[in-house]
């Protein structure tokens, strides 16, 4: 189970996302009222080998979806919860943020590609 933070209409809702072995889609239980809006605490970034170029700090998307805008350049300093790219799923914009403080070293997606969940957007140093 994955637990994710989601903003609509400016009211935060925590969510539990099951993931089965099926490829349809996981069942998503909410809370049936909002919480005041406060940054989720985020799990410390996996130790990978980087790509080429790349930064050792993953920027990864949290849904499905389509990228709908690239919010952080490379080079642009971002701080913990800052937005570094922005998912569109069901007509919802998704803010994916970086993790932790550091500077943008690559944005590994464009504008209109779509996305699957756990896909590295982008990564920091």
């Amino acid at each position: 189970m994955k637990n994710y933070t989601i903003t609509v209409n400016g009211n935060v809702y925590d969510v539990v996302v099951e993931e089965g072995a099926s490829g349809g889609a996981a069942p998503v239980k909410a809370p049936a009222a909002p919480k005041a809006a406060q940054p989720a605490p985020k799990a410390a970034p996996k130790a990978a080998a980087p790509a080429a170029g790349a930064g050792s700090i993953k920027v990864e998307a949290g849904a499905a979806g389509k990228v709908f805008k690239i919010d952080a350049a490379v080079g642009t300093a971002v701080k913990k919860g800052d937005a570094v790219v922005t998912i569109e799923a069901m007509k919802m914009e998704i803010p994916v943020v970086a993790p932790e403080d550091g500077t943008v070293a690559s944005i590994e997606v464009s504008v209109g590609e779509a996305v699957e969940a756990g896909k590295v957007l982008a990564t920091l140093n």
